[in-house]
């Protein structure tokens, strides 16, 4: 069942273009000049239940903006979506008890008060029964390990514990689909662990429409299993993680372990990484991989070889750089 269907999603910003000086400006009380920018650009997919789905782009993709106008903080300019049967824009109260937008960038505690004060002004907005309050709050700011820190002043949380207390707060009235952007931005490596760890926990047991966008690799690599990537407001992928290196990967990783001591010359055979006396690792075309290997089995005594793929952040790094010399390059 999709809970999420975006079709055709288009939002187009109109900047007005002033000419320079005194007449320019004179000119612009009669005539104005505008400038165009499609942050989505006839976006469509869907979303099935329980599915947690990684949103990737560059900086200014219009990843946020999508995000808004699912949860109704922004009507498109053209296209039509549905969230749980509701079209966001309409903001029907049925809509906005049943999901959250976490932005990492954005406040959603009071900054002077105690994070379990605004989490009672929370639960008397959603009307949730005291007792049901009393677990959820509970359960969550244990497993977040911040139950010592709910009487504390937001202020004064360092930046892990205010995110684990605004994932709380997005999560007191168990909403059906959770909108990310950008939850660990500027965490240190262990409270990004505990979140990702949280997040894959909380969407397996309670099967919620999870939708994140981040800019670190790792979030979405153990959370997610099917990603869109969009770019200049268009997606251009939409599948499993996987399949992103089948398709896109040119190149594959080849380690090699010598028996004995030697200097060569490697880069006819690929783009040498790093290289030792008895090792060498290239960076060797999908399509000479086996030649590479039985070239170099031919003229030294191999111990030992390693086939790997490259790393998918290296791979998305590619395709947008790709993407965006492309899109540089057509007419607009």
């Amino acid at each position: 069942m999709s809970l999420i269907e975006a079709d055709g999603l288009t939002k187009i910003y109109r900047t007005y273009r002033k000419a320079p000086g005194l007449v320019g400006a004179v000119k612009g009380l009669v005539r104005r000049k505008y400038d165009e920018t499609r942050a989505a650009d006839n976006v469509s997919f869907k979303i099935e239940e329980g599915e947690l789905v990684g949103f990737l782009g560059p900086n200014g993709a219009g990843k946020t903006t999508v995000l808004k106008m699912l949860s109704g903080l922004l009507n498109p300019t053209s296209g039509s979506a549905r969230v749980l049967g509701y079209t966001p824009w309409e903001r029907k109260d049925g809509l906005k008890r049943q999901f959250s937008l976490l932005m990492g960038q954005k406040n959603a505690l009071w900054w002077d008060l105690p994070a379990r004060e605004s989490l009672e002004l929370n639960r008397a907005i959603y009307e949730i029964d005291r007792q049901k309050y009393n677990s959820i709050v509970g359960g969550l700011s244990e497993l977040l390990d911040v139950k010592d820190k709910l009487d504390v002043m937001v202020r004064e949380l360092s930046l892990g514990e205010r995110m684990k207390m605004e994932l709380i707060a997005a999560l007191l009235h168990s909403p059906r689909v959770l909108f990310l952007d950008e939850p660990t931005i500027g965490l240190d490596v262990i409270s990004q662990k505990k979140v990702r760890e949280f997040l894959r926990l909380y969407n397996r047991e309670n099967r919620i429409v999870t939708m994140l966008t981040s800019h670190y690799m790792q979030d979405i690599e153990e959370l997610c299993e099917r990603v869109i990537i969009i770019d200049h407001g268009r997606i251009f992928f939409d599948g499993p993680l996987d399949s992103i290196i089948d398709r896109f990967a040119t190149h594959k990783i080849l380690g090699f372990v010598f028996q004995d001591d030697g200097e060569r010359d490697f880069a006819k055979w690929g783009e040498v990484i790093e290289q030792t006396s008895r090792t060498v690792t290239l960076k060797v075309a999908r399509a000479r991989v086996a030649e590479t290997c039985r070239a170099l089995l031919a003229e030294r005594s191999v111990s030992d070889i390693n086939v790997q793929e490259p790393p998918v952040e290296e791979v998305i790094r590619q395709l947008f750089g790709e993407e965006q010399a492309k899109n540089a390059g057509s007419p607009s």
